[in-house]
């Protein structure tokens, strides 16, 4: 049975925002303004811009083959069998750990309002949105997009209240006073304010007129963001200086309450425990569609596979999503569950990009409704960025993010029914067509100026 297509550009594009927009953004500014001074403006301006590129990738990507799954779909239209398969353990377990950390950050601020046990509050919101999600994809868009819509609302009225009090004399200067490199740094530090466009992808399978909905949705949501971290980033220091916002733990409060006093403070907390509210229901969404997806190709087990008759959303693969997020709230390892989000994406986004170019060589007459512009330049910085990344990632941040691939890959080895010489050396022979498809591609572009592919 099929999902039903009912979230249209609007719904769409504010699943993308209330994704992205999540909690971090509210106390990540301080460490970033510490890193580069003012110049973490640029930082936020060039992040949004190497993420776009990507994003690009995921809208031909999508327009084209539709389906359920996002980024799993595409790895396994490109590579198949164990690169497909990784690809949608870390999609599934990055927005599972995704969930599981936002759920954390509201009961950590509901906590301070309301004298109720955090461990009560966890079980209570995951109900609450498990509930949103199994009555119906409508639903649960309607409900991303009232919140969403009050979050945007209320940083517009940060930026405004800032702007209209006033900056602090030379607020900008010195812009770059430890270098170019520190910007470099920032960008590594931010990026993961800029994950959470492509929960998009994960529930193409429910948008209205993909083909034109997706595209556009992930466009406006990429460009909306970027407007809107470098407004929030630009007031604050605008207004607070360096040195006092490098030693805040909750920088945005600071200035909230230089421009409308106490009444600021409190709309911020409201605001941060909003973003961490959207950004849960977009990854029990997300979870969720690519489990169901993985189950019918027989990744995981039949039963995630199952779509309620009446609601027709994947009511099996949200709640054994929800019981994972409960699990690892009750295990409250934030460090593990931290570092497994950053590195999933990363490893995903490589892939789609990798999908992009090995679907243009393999697959020229597919229909593309639109076309990744300046290819192959933009698929080239998505993976090149995203690699690079993982190289600003400690041992430890690493090691958890290899040892979690490994553990799917023992239960990707205990699902194949080959028999065991061939179990194992199928996957090798899948990782050498990745890398030839990386190793051609090199060889072909070479010498070859980017073109523009937009139609």
């Amino acid at each position: 049975m099929s999902l039903r297509r009912e979230l249209g550009l609007l719904h769409a594009t504010m699943m993308g925002l209330g994704s992205t927009i999540c909690a971090g953004i509210f106390v990540i500014l301080s460490p970033a303004v510490e890193m580069a001074g003012p110049a973490v403006i640029l930082a936020f301006l060039l992040c949004g811009i190497i993420n776009m590129a990507t994003m690009l990738s995921y809208c031909e990507l999508g327009a084209a083959m539709p389906r359920m799954g996002g980024e799993y779909a595409y790895a396994k239209a490109s590579f198949k069998g164990l690169p497909s398969f990784i690809t949608g353990w870390y999609e599934w377990s990055s927005n599972i750990f995704y969930a599981t950390l936002m759920v954390l950050s509201s009961a950590y601020m509901l906590s301070y309002i309301l004298p109720i046990d955090k461990f009560l509050i966890i079980i209570l919101l995951v109900i609450v949105f498990t509930a949103i999600n199994i009555k119906g994809i409508k639903e649960t868009g309607i409900a991303q997009t009232l919140l969403t819509s009050t979050l945007l609302a209320i940083i517009l009225l940060f930026v405004g209240a800032g702007t209209t009090h006033g900056f602090r004399s030379n607020a900008f200067e010195p812009f770059m006073p430890k270098g170019p490199l520190s910007i470099i740094a920032a960008i590594a530090f931010i990026f993961e304010t800029y994950l959470g466009v492509e929960a998009i992808a994960a529930a193409q399978a429910e948008i209205k007129k993909p083909e034109k909905t997706i595209p556009r949705a992930m466009i406006l949501c990429s460009l909306i963001l970027i407007i809107v971290y470098c407004l929030v980033v630009y007031v604050t220091v605008g207004i607070v200086s360096p040195d006092v916002l490098s030693e805040s733990l909750t920088p945005l409060n600071l200035v909230a309450e230089k421009t409308m006093g106490h009444a600021g403070v409190i709309l911020l907390t409201i605001a941060g425990l909003i973003a961490a509210l959207t950004s849960l229901n977009s990854a029990m969404i997300a979870s969720s569609r690519v489990a169901c997806a993985m189950s019918r190709n027989g990744h995981f087990p039949k039963i995630l596979r199952k779509v309620h008759d009446h609601y027709r959303t994947p009511y099996v693969a949200i709640a054994c999503g929800s019981i994972f997020i409960i699990f690892f709230s009750i295990v409250n390892n934030l460090e593990f569950v931290v570092y497994s989000i950053s590195f999933g994406f990363l490893i995903g986004f490589s892939i789609v990009n990798l999908s992009l170019i090995k679907l243009r060589r393999t697959k020229p007459h597919l229909h593309r409704p639109f076309k990744t512009p300046l290819y192959p330049l933009t698929p080239i910085i998505g993976i090149i960025t995203s690699i690079g990344l993982l190289a600003f990632f400690n041992v430890k941040s690493l090691a958890f993010g290899i040892l979690w691939g490994l553990s799917g890959l023992i239960m990707y080895s205990l699902k194949q029914k080959k028999p065991k010489i061939k179990r194992y050396a199928q996957p090798i022979d899948q990782i050498k067509t990745v890398l030839r498809c990386c190793v051609d591609f090199t060889h072909k572009h070479w010498d070859n100026a980017p073109t523009t592919g937009l139609t």
